[in-house]
């Protein structure tokens, strides 16, 4: 184990045959940071190789398991070109093997799991949530998108539900996470450590036995009258619009019915939320239901570079100061309508980049490791 834990961003525990580890920045609610996602990226490669290695446990520190990109190293960058590439490039990088990983991992989810955080957790083959799970998308509403494979998981939810909750943010709880299929189990919070333990002494990668552990611990989920999943309906008849624009208008003759009291203020925060913002998740949103999670992936890394070079809009930069710099929660977006965001301006964004510079994540198995950022045309 890492002998200096307040000094560890990552924490590594070898159990046996069971590898754990944990974010370690409680403080910082365990945001995915450069050196996070190299240490993630370096110890799953290493376990994956290790015939020793049966079984990846992952858990975060405090009370969240991760809000997700941390938002001030974004901001710091504005103005240096390319000063997140890097970190951007490993982290969908890793976001493909995390996947595709080849041993059973199990996400212990305590907490906030947000944004890039939550792909450390709804990929995993067993992913265990409690009553204090918090998971959201709420990049549309500062001018980011779906992003770490979110385009690709969130399209193919029932229904129009992915396009709600990319555009809206919305937040479920660790009972809808299991019911909306984004999560496998859920585990009271006090039986979690010991459902760890559990798994630990278990010592196994057998499915089959994780499974049956985490089963000892679980309970069936009933989601409340007023969950969002149980609005499927209206979600499908107003979220299968072509465009931002006739969503909003449907949504709102919907606000005006008996009992849609709800829609009122979701309805506020798309009105807040970046134009442009809400129009790239929209399109990535319906073009992840044809596409292969590598497109994806590949799709995202280009919307996030280009968003980052502020190509079209700065909104970025503009949803992060109002959200985490000043905290006036006063955007001023450009464009600051629907009407004036350019569909052509709009496709630079999705442009695929020149010959090597796409995200390179060799499909050959044998190769499976290799198109790291360092041997890449960026580095």
């Amino acid at each position: 184990m890492a002998t200096n834990p307040d000094e560890e961003v990552v924490l590594t525990e070898n159990k046996g045959n069971v590898r754990l580890i944990t974010l370690n920045q409680p403080k910082k609610l365990n945001v995915i940071s450069p050196k996070v996602v190299y240490l993630l990226a370096e110890n799953l490669e290493k376990w994956e190789k290790d015939d020793d290695v049966k079984l990846v446990i992952i858990k975060g520190a405090g009370r969240a398991f991760s809000a997700g990109g941390d938002l001030k190293v974004f901001y710091t960058g504005k103005t240096t070109k390319d000063y997140c590439l890097e970190v951007v490039y490993r982290f969908y990088w890793l976001c493909y093997h995390i996947h595709t990983y080849k041993k059973p991992q199990v996400a212990l989810v305590h907490g906030i799991s947000m944004g890039g955080g939550a792909s450390l957790m709804v990929p995993m083959k067993f992913s265990v949530v409690t009553e204090k799970t918090v998971f959201a998308m709420p990049e549309a509403s500062i001018g980011f998108h779906t992003d770490c494979g979110f385009s690709y998981i969130l399209s193919h939810l029932p229904g129009h539900l992915g396009e709600y909750m990319a555009l809206t943010g919305t937040r479920l709880s660790g009972k809808e996470l299991v019911t909306a299929g984004l999560a496998t189990h859920f585990v009271p919070l006090d039986k979690l450590s010991m459902l760890e333990s559990n798994l630990v002494n278990l010592n196994s990668g057998d499915e089959n036995a994780v499974k049956s552990a985490i089963e000892e611990f679980s309970i069936s989920v009933d989601i409340s009258e007023e969950s969002v999943l149980n609005r499927q309906s209206i979600i499908d008849e107003c979220f299968s619009k072509d465009s931002v624009e006739e969503i909003l208008e449907s949504f709102e003759a919907e606000a005006t019915k008996e009992g849609n009291e709800w829609i009122t203020p979701v309805l506020k925060g798309l009105k807040q939320s970046s134009p442009i913002g809400l129009k790239i998740n929209l399109r990535s949103i319906r073009e992840g239901r044809k596409q292969t999670l590598l497109e994806c992936l590949k799709k995202e890394f280009r919307l996030t570079i280009n968003i980052l070079r502020a190509t079209i809009s700065g909104d970025i930069y503009e949803g992060i100061r109002a959200l985490t710099i000043d905290k006036d929660n006063s955007p001023k977006w450009d464009p600051p309508t629907l009407k004036e965001v350019d569909s052509e301006k709009l496709d630079l964004l999705f442009k695929p980049f020149g010959e090597g510079l796409e995200l390179n994540v060799p499909e050959n198995e044998e190769q499976r490791w290799s198109g790291k950022y360092e041997d890449s045309l960026y580095a």
